[in-house]
């Protein structure tokens, strides 16, 4: 009997099941991608008229940016010119310098024992700086002063004798010839005494010499020789170098249209004041006056140089130093005067903007004056009490309406109404912590999301 081939297995039922989960995740993922297509584009699209009418509704408010009458008054700061006494600065650049530098030079030949200065120390006149070897000078002074007694005992002797031979010539003893020549042995020999005290002089001189003094008071410099080395007068070095750094100079310049003006004060007597400042101009180094003007003029740059004085007691001013120098040329008294801030340069010329008395803007073409620190000279086309805008100009115009705030005072235009208790929680919030405003925006996408109206 022979054997049947089994039956084929049942269709399995899985697969048609299978066979719609496909369609169903794609239209799911077109579905979803359509959502994310809305949440993001069609959030901004135009409201529908209700929602347009509120919208308007909203504005009308002051709720939406921008909105609001675009006529309103705009805040803005400003000041009155007043009068006021304005000093002519001449600026340039100067040079400090000490009024006397001396290189201290040894004036004897010799070892130099000891060094009795600091590097920079301040020293007065006559103070001892340094310390030469005695020794041989000593040596000489002993031997001019041996040379010096054996003169003068010598002389007194010529002396005696010349008494003993005008004696005898009265009793007609000796003859006249020879106390002529006595007399003049003692002429001879006081001579030589006199050289011999001279030489002394010169040998306790030198000794003294072997002690180096300050010839003026300063501040020394750098060590220019150790103890130990032999030191000249003809070293070009020298021991040490002194710089007087109290009073301190300063030399500049200034152009030659200028001078006039300081010679005439300066000829009347008065000494201009004159500023040194720091190379970034930030702080006042100094205060002088102006001691005198060079004899001329440079011809290849049209200055003339000029040199002040200044107390320096705090050693601000170093000697070389390169310094700002401002000087008072001339006071203006009584001139009009208003913030730098308030004056506008463009295509108009020079402006300000006045605030006049019904609260709306002019401009006024000025002439400007001397500047000095925030104030700024008006020659003409500005009197005095009238208000000039200082801040806020990029936000007016001829004959615009303008509200007059003071510096930090709150910018709502005005005219615009008080925030109420819900403003700022609707769909701008123009105030808050940034977790309020976060909040804000988290409330406002809910209700968009569930088409709620926004409160």
């Amino acid at each position: 009997m022979s054997s049947l081939p089994p039956d084929p297995p049942p269709p399995s039922l899985d697969r048609p099941r299978r066979g719609w989960i496909y369609p169903v995740v794609v239209a799911a993922m077109i579905g979803l991608m359509a959502l994310g297509a809305w949440w993001i584009w069609g959030r901004g699209d135009p409201p529908t008229p209700s929602g347009a009418v509120a919208a308007k509704a909203k504005a009308g408010k002051g709720g939406r940016r921008g909105g609001g009458d675009p006529n309103r008054a705009q805040p803005v700061q400003a000041v009155a010119a007043r009068k006021a006494d304005m000093n002519i600065v001449q600026t340039a650049l100067g040079t400090a310098t000490a009024l006397r530098t001396v290189t201290v030079k040894p004036r004897v030949d010799g070892q130099l024992l000891a060094v009795l200065f600091d590097e920079g120390q301040m020293v007065k006149q006559g103070e001892v700086l340094a310390q030469i070897d005695p020794v041989p000078l000593q040596v000489a002074l002993a031997q001019a002063e041996g040379q010096l007694a054996r003169d003068a005992a010598q002389l007194n002797n010529a002396r005696l004798d010349l008494e003993r031979y005008r004696k005898l010539l009265q009793q007609d003893s000796i003859a006249t010839q020879q106390v002529d020549q006595q007399a003049a042995l003692v002429r001879q020999l006081e001579g030589t005494v006199k050289v011999g005290q001279a030489q002394v002089d010169n040998a306790k001189l030198q000794l003294s010499y072997t002690r180096i003094t300050a010839p003026i008071a300063g501040r020394t410099g750098l060590r220019v020789v150790d103890a130990g080395n032999m030191v000249r007068g003809s070293d070009a070095n020298g021991v040490a170098v002194i710089t007087q750094v109290d009073p301190m100079g300063v030399l500049f310049t200034i152009p030659q249209d200028t001078l006039p003006r300081v010679l005439a004060r300066l000829n009347a007597g008065d000494k201009p004041v004159v500023e040194a400042w720091d190379r970034e101009q930030k702080n006042v180094l100094a205060k002088g006056e102006l001691i005198t003007t060079d004899n001329q003029i440079d011809v290849a740059t049209g200055t003339v140089r000029l040199k002040a004085s200044f107390p320096n007691k705090e050693g601000k001013l170093f000697p070389n130093q390169f310094v700002n120098a401002r000087m008072v040329v001339d006071t203006r008294k009584g001139v009009v005067a208003v913030p730098s801030a308030a004056v506008q340069r463009g295509t108009q010329g020079t402006i300000v903007y006045v605030v006049k008395e019904d609260n709306t803007v002019a401009i006024r073409p000025i002439v400007t004056g001397p500047v000095e620190g925030s104030l700024t000279a008006i020659e003409s086309g500005l009197q005095e009490g009238e208000r000039v805008i200082t801040d806020g100009v990029d936000r007016i115009r001829e004959g615009a309406k303008v509200e007059v705030t003071q510096p930090g005072a709150s910018q709502r235009p005005a005219g615009a109404p008080a925030a109420g208790p819900g403003e700022g929680k609707g769909r701008r919030s123009e105030g808050g912590t940034p977790e309020k405003r976060e909040e804000f925006r988290k409330r406002r996408e809910a209700r968009e999301g569930s088409g709620k109206p926004q409160q």
